[in-house]
């Protein structure tokens, strides 16, 4: 069994977590829309694996729900093929459920999802740079 490489395509961009609640606010959600496809996308061009973005918008627009799973699943796979601890999970979807009711949890969950994948996005990132050689 071979482990797919962590960096296989372009890295994603990171995004700010305070300006994504706010622009999914003054849009009434449809904000949403777009930080879906371009998750769903960026993980996809980089990883080579995924459900890409237009079918992750179709499967928000008609069952949302089920992308409150797959996208921090999606992360977290991201990070065991780097070897590193998943910060977050498909059960972090668990936190979305309360939100269809309440606006804290949904809060809670984007700050989790997007938080971890920034952290990811920025790790890739700097990793270039770590790996140059030091002088002895």
């Amino acid at each position: 069994m071979s482990v797919m490489p962590s960096t296989t395509g372009d890295l994603g961009q990171p995004r700010g977590i305070g300006f994504g609640i706010l622009l999914f606010i003054v849009t009434f959600g449809i904000y949403g829309l777009y930080w879906v496809y371009k998750t769903h996308e960026e993980m996809k061009q980089h990883t080579g694996d995924g459900i890409g973005g237009v079918l992750g918008l179709v499967i928000w627009i008609l069952i949302w729900p089920v992308n409150a799973f797959v996208i921090p699943s999606e992360i977290g796979k991201m990070y065991q093929r780097d070897g590193r601890e998943p910060p977050v999970t498909g059960w972090t979807g668990l936190w979305l459920f309360p939100g269809f009711f309440l606006v804290i949890p949904a809060i809670v969950w984007f700050v989790k999802v997007q938080g971890a994948l920034n952290r990811y996005w920025e790790s890739k990132a700097a990793t270039p740079s770590a790996a140059s050689p030091v002088n002895a």
